[in-house]
């Protein structure tokens, strides 16, 4: 991987499984990533996806390019526009550093309403995993 390369764009459909799942395996009870009613009472149109489950699947899009081996060393993200049932999030990424055996690399995942999430991820990635790609 070079400076400038691009990894291939993922697209993950936003369903309330994934969001009410996503909130539950990372253990945060707040009733807007569950209950729509009372999120609709807090101001908001849905439940929505906390930033633990963004932060995985940045994880995710990372690894599954990068490899099984590939080490995530720093994960840096904002979160910006909900990510509401019924949307896609498109994740895309671009090789910003290198030095060695490690990468940077700046991520962006829009959905219908803008950048839900934007940031940069820092990996290490084993010379031989890389050679096999």
């Amino acid at each position: 991987m070079n400076v400038g390369d691009t990894l291939p764009p993922l697209q993950i459909p936003i369903t309330r499984t994934l969001i009410v799942a996503g909130a539950l395996a990372s253990r945060d009870y707040q009733d807007v990533h569950h209950d729509a009613e009372l999120a609709r009472a807090k101001g908001s149109p849905d439940i929505f996806m906390n930033i633990l489950t963004t932060n995985g699947l940045v994880g995710r899009y990372v690894t599954d390019h990068l490899g099984p081996r590939a080490v995530l060393r720093k994960v840096a993200i904002r979160l910006g526009a909900p990510n509401y049932p019924g949307d896609t999030m498109t994740l895309t990424g671009t090789v910003t550093a290198r030095a060695g055996d490690t990468v940077e690399i700046r991520i962006t995942g829009a959905n219908g309403i803008g950048h839900h999430v934007t940031g940069t991820v820092t990996a290490q990635v084993p010379r031989d995993e890389e050679a096999a790609r």
